[in-house]
């Protein structure tokens, strides 16, 4: 019965992601001919998700669109905080691993947000904290997530000089020297930054991605500049791709980039 039953549970699924990619709600046969089912079958589906509250009937439209209660999966799913509890022990592990402090940060418009804080005993103090915002453009780890996101997001979020910050003098401050850095990130797979964000500090960092590719997540080491050499730098630099990449993982991701 299981088994006779996992092909309509595959093809339920696939409408409500096919749904929720989706700029706004379908006819029942644009969702049939994406999916590339029968339109009875279809019909049934969408029955059944209707009975569920999971989709919803705009009868004058003739289209269907997502229900209250795929809103309440997504809720309890923030409710939750999965990321969050994936991403702890792996941040425990990679600030063992390297003896320096670790955070893990998301993106809000133009900034990041720190959601994840791996302090070390004896290690220098950091301005940053669980809730602090900084520029993206300043921080390694923001520059690690606006290198995995499309250039036209990127431009969006950047539309003119005036949104750029600075701080002690660093920082990008046009569309084009972001656009160079974000080029650089991408080639060598990890993002920097040395004296942006507090001066003698240094981090490395990398995006953990979702199923769709899109950075959730940015997670960093941080490091006085004066010790960590070379080949400190790319231990760190390998044991925080590590960190994201096993994040990725756990989220169903793609490989890091």
């Amino acid at each position: 019965m299981v088994t006779s039953q996992a092909p309509a549970a595959g093809h339920a699924l696939a409408v409500l992601k096919l749904l929720s990619r989706h700029a706004g709600p379908m006819p029942a046969a644009s969702i049939a001919r994406s999916l590339g089912l029968p339109r009875s079958s279809t019909y049934r589906l969408l029955g059944v998700l209707l009975d569920q509250g999971f989709v919803t009937h705009l009868p004058e439209e003739r289209r269907y669109g997502l229900g209250v209660a795929a809103f309440e999966l997504g809720s309890a799913y923030s409710r939750q905080e999965p990321m969050q509890r994936l991403a702890r022990p792996l941040l425990t592990r990679l600030a063992d691993r390297t003896g320096h402090s670790a955070h893990l940060v998301v993106l809000h418009g133009r900034d990041v947000v720190y959601v994840i804080e791996e302090r070390v005993v004896g290690r220098p103090s950091l301005v940053t904290d669980v809730g602090v915002r900084l520029p993206a453009t300043l921080t390694a780890s923001g520059l690690a997530i606006l290198a995995a996101l499309p250039a036209a997001q990127v431009r969006a979020l950047y539309p003119s000089q005036d949104v750029f910050v600075q701080r002690h003098g660093q920082g990008p401050t046009s569309l084009s020297r972001l656009r160079r850095i974000l080029t650089d990130v991408r080639a060598d797979g990890f993002a920097t930054e040395s004296d942006s964000v507090t001066p003698g500090l240094a981090s490395v960092a990398s995006s953990a991605l979702d199923h769709n590719g899109h950075p959730v997540a940015g997670i960093a080491v941080t490091y006085p500049v004066g010790e960590v050499d070379e080949e400190g730098r790319v231990e760190l630099v390998a044991a925080t791709r590590w960190c994201a990449g096993e994040l990725t993982r756990r989220l169903g991701g793609a490989a890091v980039r």
